[in-house]
C-alpha cells in the first residue's frame, strides 16, 4: 500500500523533493535498503536544503548502519532546524544513549521536559539516566513514585518502568503491581528495546527472582506456548526467536535455547543493523548465562558491548536477569568497563 502510494506520487511529481523523501521512507522502513534510502535523500535535498525531516531520516538510516556519528550529527542538524520537536530530541537521546555520551544525554532531557515539563515519559527519561550511567536507581524510583502519586491515569503507560525499578531493587511485591498494573501484554527489559516478552515470561523472572521455581517453571511453560505460536506466525523474526531461545534457556532447553538464540543472531546480525543487532547478541549471551556456560555467555556479552546500543552498567549491575554470572572474572571486567569514570 505505502509502495503505490509512493508510486502514485511520483506519476504526479516525479522530481519533487516530497516525492523523493517519501520514496525514502519507503525504502528505509519497508525494505530496509538503507543505500537506496540515503540516495534518494540525496536527491530529495536538492529542492528541500533545509528539511528537518530530511536530516531526522537521515540520521535513522545511518545509525542502523553503524555511523552513529554521523546519525548524530544529522539528528542534531534536523533539531536546529526544528528546535521545539520533542520526538526528534527523543531520538537524538537515545542516540547518546546508545553511545553511551550519558551527559549530552542529559541535556537532550533537559530540553525535552523544557517543552513538555508534564509528559511522564520526559520525565522518566532524565531520571532513567542515572540508573543506566551510575546503577543509582534512586532517581529513578523517585519518577516512578511521583507519577504514581500525581498523575494516576498514567500508571498504565509508566508501568514497564515500574517493572525495572521494581526487578533492580529485587522488589518482587512491586514488581507484581507494577505487572498488574501494565494491563497488557508486551514487556521490555531495557530503554528503547526493540525485543519485546510476553507477560507469562515477565512472571516467570519475577518468580525465580523469589526463589519460588514451581511457579517460575510454570510460567515459563506458558511463555513457550504463546512464543510459540509468534514463531508460527513468523519463523524468520530475529526477535521472537532470541525471546524463544531464552523461554528455553529458563526451563532448561539447552539445545533448542542456543540453537534459537544463534538463529536470531544469524537473522539479525550487527552487519544488516547495527541499532537492533547488537541486541541479539545480548540476549543469546543471557540464555547462555541461564544454561551455565559462562564462555558463551561472556562472549556474546564482550560483542554487544563493543557496538552502541542500549546494554548499561546500570542494567548489568543490578538486574536479576544477570545474576547467574555475578562473581565471574570475564563478566565483572564488562560490568567494570561499563562504570562511570
Amino acid at each position: 500500500m505505502a509502495e503505490a502510494a509512493v508510486e502514485a506520487a511520483a506519476r504526479l511529481r516525479p522530481d519533487a523533493g516530497e516525492t523523493h523523501m517519501a520514496r525514502a521512507r519507503n525504502l528505509y522502513w519497508g525494505k530496509q535498503d538503507y543505500n537506496a534510502a540515503l540516495a534518494e535523500l540525496e536527491l530529495a535535498s536538492r529542492t528541500l536544503p533545509n528539511d528537518p525531516q530530511l536530516f531526522e531520516l537521515k540520521g535513522y538510516i545511518e545509525r542502523r548502519q553503524g555511523r552513529d556519528d554521523d546519525a548524530i550529527r544529522n539528528l542534531e542538524r534536523a533539531i536546529e532546524l526544528d528546535p521545539r520537536n520533542a520526538g526528534i530530541l527523543t531520538q537524538v537521546a537515545i542516540s547518546y544513549h546508545n553511545t553511551r555520551r550519558y551527559a549530552q544525554e542529559r541535556s537532550a532531557h533537559d530540553r525535552i521536559l523544557s517543552l513538555t515539563p508534564n509528559d511522564p515519559s520526559a520525565q522518566l527519561g532524565r531520571a532513567f539516566v542515572e540508573f543506566e550511567e551510575k546503577a543509582d536507581v534512586r532517581s529513578y524510583q523517585q519518577a516512578v513514585e511521583s507519577i504514581r502519586r500525581t498523575n494516576p491515569t498514567a500508571i498504565r503507560d509508566i508501568a514497564n518502568d515500574w517493572l525495572l525499578c521494581a526487578l533492580a531493587e529485587r522488589d518482587t511485591k512491586a514488581a507484581t503491581d507494577a505487572l498488574t498494573a501494565a494491563g497488557g501484554d508486551s514487556f521490555g527489559l531495557a530503554y528503547a528495546d526493540n525485543v519485546r516478552f510476553n507477560r507469562p515470561f515477565v512472571e516467570g523472572v519475577i518468580a525465580r527472582m523469589s526463589n519460588d521455581e514451581v511457579k517460575a517453571r510454570a510460567a515459563f511453560a506458558a511463555a513457550r506456548a504463546e512464543q510459540e505460536k509468534v514463531i508460527q506466525a513468523q519463523p524468520d523474526n530475529a526477535e521472537a526467536l532470541c525471546v524463544l531461545g531464552l523461554i528455553d534457556a529458563a526451563l532448561g532447553r539447552k539445545e533448542e535455547a542456543l540453537r534459537e538464540g544463534h538463529r536470531a543472531v544469524e537473522l539479525l546480525p550487527v552487519e544488516k543493523d547495527a541499532k537492533h543487532g547488537p541486541n541479539m547478541n545480548k540476549y543469546l549471551a543471557m540464555s547462555a548465562a541461564w544454561l551455565g556456560d559462562k564462555n558463551l555467555a561472556c562472549e556474546q556479552l564482550a560483542i554487544a558491548v563493543s557496538r552502541p546500543n542500549d546494554l548499561s552498567y546500570g542494567q548489568l549491575k543490578l538486574l536479576p536477569t544477570w545474576d547467574p554470572l555475578r562473581g565471574d572474572r570475564c563478566f565483572e571486567q564488562i560490568v567494570n568497563s561499563l562504570a562511570p569514570r
